[in-house]
């Protein structure tokens, strides 16, 4: 899986003046963070261990408090109480409002570093001092957004942990992440009411067992049928008795098969979700597409949203499952 090609900066652009960043952050000086990460726990002096998803054991004197992270990763943490003081990826909308994908962080409180597929200034990641980056994985071993130009100068800068999303249920994606958030001291305020609101909504979904359920995302030439066993959330979704079509042929990748628009049709479904990343297509733009519009889904008014990068935490759940469930019962 990977994020829309868009024009790249070169890596020298991206790293000119990486020795005045550097010594401008160990001087305090304009440009250095002085944003804190409040953790909710008392201390950090103890030293903090973590193993991440690329059985990489992350050590360090004393447990970070300054975390920079995906946009996915960031939401996963803030609702677990964590306060990155830097993000990049999709986080801010031409218009200025928050991008859906980083959740409830609060992007006026924040640091953004890039926000479209292949940007992260690394100058600015160095001003504000990081002690650890966080990101989140499809493919193990490639940290999601992380830029291959500048991965090699981004990891001296601080250690770096990655949360493997693929072949996962998004409860074990969701427990590696709470874990994580434990060990960097937050205090879970919430949890265990999210955790409840999630299990409930879980166990109503059974009841459309017997719907079939297509899941896409669109572009203007193609169209991409999700492959279940990909996705942590599909397959929560599945392990919770939804019936989701699995493409009979994917692509190289094994994340989705691509359709051309003339062969929108090719699966039945009683319902549709679709992608509601801002990289994907509307609805009123896939209406457009003939064979789409004729889809007995589509005539019934059974499109509905997916939420394709919820936050990996509990509160982030149990709004998906309970705005699906919702959906679910108008059809």
């Amino acid at each position: 899986m990977s994020g829309p090609v868009l024009p790249r900066r070169g890596f020298f652009a991206a790293t000119a003046g990486v020795a005045a960043a550097l010594t401008l952050a160990a001087c305090g000086g304009e440009g250095a963070a002085t944003q804190a990460a409040p953790t909710g726990a008392s201390g950090a002096a103890s030293a903090w261990t973590f193993t991440d998803d690329r059985d990489k054991k992350l050590s360090l004197p004393k447990r970070p408090t300054r975390v920079v992270a995906q946009v996915g990763a960031a939401a996963a943490l803030w609702d677990f109480g964590v306060r990155p003081v830097g993000v990049f990826g999709p986080h801010k909308l031409k218009d200025g409002a928050r991008d859906p994908q980083v959740g409830n962080v609060d992007i006026t409180k924040v640091t953004g570093l890039g926000n479209v597929w292949d940007e992260f200034n690394v100058e600015q990641y160095i001003a504000l001092q990081p002690d650890l980056l966080v990101s989140s994985m499809y493919i193990k071993g490639t940290l999601w957004y992380v830029p291959e130009k500048s991965k090699a100068t981004i990891e001296q800068i601080a250690p770096t942990a990655g949360i493997m999303l693929t072949g996962r249920s998004a409860m074990e994606v969701i427990g590696k992440y709470e874990e994580l958030a434990t060990s960097l001291g937050a205090d879970l305020q919430g949890v265990p009411e999210a955790k409840a609101r999630l299990a409930a909504a879980g166990k109503e979904l059974a009841a459309f067992k017997d719907l079939k359920i297509l899941m896409v995302s669109a572009g203007p030439d193609a169209m991409w049928v999700v492959n279940p066993p990909e996705y942590p959330d599909i397959v929560h979704l599945t392990q919770n008795g939804l019936t989701v079509v699995t493409p009979a042929k994917v692509d190289e990748g094994g994340f989705f098969q691509t359709l051309s628009w003339e062969n929108a049709d090719t699966y039945d479904a009683d319902v549709i979700l679709y992608d509601t990343r801002t990289q994907s297509l509307k609805p009123a733009e896939m209406m457009k597409k003939p064979t789409f519009a004729k889809l007995p889904a589509v005539k019934a008014g059974h499109l509905y949203p997916w939420s394709a990068e919820a936050p990996y935490s509990y509160q982030g759940y149990a709004d998906f499952v309970e705005g699906l469930v919702a959906n679910l019962k108008k059809v």
